[in-house]
C-alpha cells in the first residue's frame, strides 16, 4: 500500500468533483474547490475521520468494500478505479454496477440540444434524463411513475409489444444482446438481475431471445419510429457511451430535407415545446 500517493490522488479526484456533478446543494460561500471531506465521507458512507486519515497518509488499509465506495463518491472512471485499487494494494473487481446519477455536465448538453430528441439511459435500459426535443417526439417521461421508465420492459411488454417488423425486431435483437454484454460487465448488480428475471417471465419473445447468448454493444443505427400523428420518422441514432457511468446518450438525428428533418423543425416549433 503506497499511503502517500493514495493521499495525493484521493485529495485531487476529491478537488474534482463538484457538489452539482454528487448532487450536493454547494451553496454560495465555498472554499474548498470541489467536495469537502466530510461530504466524500458520507457519500461513501465512511467516517469523516477515517477518510481524513486517509487523506493525511497515516490511515489502515482500505477494505475493498471501502474502496468501491470512495471510486462511486468521487466518481472515478474505471481506470482511475483500478489506479484506486492498485495504491492500497488490491486488484480491483468488476464495476459495482451503473450510475444512476447524471452528471450536471451531460444534462447542460442535453438542454443545449434544442433540435435534437435526446435522453440518457443506464446499463439496463432506465431512462435517467431527457430533453424538451424528447419530450416533443415521444411525450413527457415525467408524468409516468419512474418504475415504469425502463424501456427494454416497455418494448417487450407494453401496449406495442408485437415486434412483428424486421427493422423492430433487430432493434429488439441489439437491445437483449446488450443487456446481456451488461449483465457480465456488473456481475454482481442485483436489479440487472431482477430485470432480467422479469422480462423472461412476462415475455416469451425476449426468452427466446435471452437464450440465444447473442452479445455485442449497442452502437449507432438506424430508427424508424411511428409517430401518431407524423407517420414514419426515419432516425440515425447516435450513442455516446459513458463508460465509467455505465450510461449511455442517445442522440435522434434527420438527414437534412427528409421528411423526419421537417417534422423535427415542426415539433420545435410547437407552443408546449417553447414552454
Amino acid at each position: 500500500m503506497d499511503r502517500e500517493q493514495l493521499a495525493d490522488f484521493l485529495k485531487s479526484r476529491r478537488a474534482r468533483v463538484s457538489p452539482a456533478d454528487a448532487g450536493i446543494d454547494g451553496g454560495s460561500r465555498r472554499r474548498t474547490p470541489g467536495l469537502r471531506r466530510e461530504e466524500v465521507a458520507r457519500l461513501a458512507g465512511i467516517s469523516v475521520d477515517y477518510y481524513a486519515r486517509l487523506e493525511q497518509a497515516r490511515g489502515p488499509r482500505p477494505s475493498r468494500q471501502v474502496l468501491g465506495a470512495l471510486g462511486r463518491a468521487l466518481r472515478l472512471h474505471d481506470d482511475e478505479r483500478t489506479y484506486l485499487f492498485q495504491l492500497a494494494g488490491e486488484q480491483p473487481g468488476p464495476p459495482a454496477g451503473p450510475s444512476p446519477n447524471v452528471s450536471a455536465g451531460i444534462r447542460h448538453l442535453l438542454d443545449r440540444l434544442d433540435d435534437t430528441p435526446a435522453y440518457v439511459i443506464d446499463a439496463k435500459y432506465e431512462l435517467l434524463a431527457w430533453n424538451p426535443m424528447a419530450v416533443a417526439l415521444m411525450g413527457d417521461p415525467a408524468v409516468v411513475m419512474p418504475e415504469s421508465r425502463n424501456m427494454i420492459w416497455n418494448l417487450f411488454t407494453g401496449p406495442a409489444a408485437a415486434l412483428t417488423d424486421e427493422a423492430a425486431s433487430v432493434f429488439a435483437d441489439e437491445c437483449v444482446a446488450d443487456l446481456r454484454a451488461a449483465s457480465v460487465r456488473y456481475p454482481a448488480d442485483e436489479a440487472i438481475r431482477a430485470l432480467i428475471g422479469r422480462l423472461r417471465a412476462a415475455s416469451a419473445d425476449f426468452a427466446r431471445r435471452w437464450d440465444e447468448h447473442q452479445v455485442c454493444v449497442r452502437r449507432s443505427t438506424s430508427k424508424r419510429f411511428d409517430h401518431p400523428v407524423h407517420g414514419e420518422l426515419v432516425f440515425d441514432c447516435e450513442v455516446l457511451d459513458i463508460a465509467d457511468a455505465g450510461q449511455k446518450v442517445i442522440f435522434y438525428t434527420a438527414e437534412a430535407g427528409s421528411h423526419t428533418a421537417w417534422v423535427l423543425c415542426s415539433l420545435r416549433r410547437q407552443p408546449e415545446y417553447a414552454r
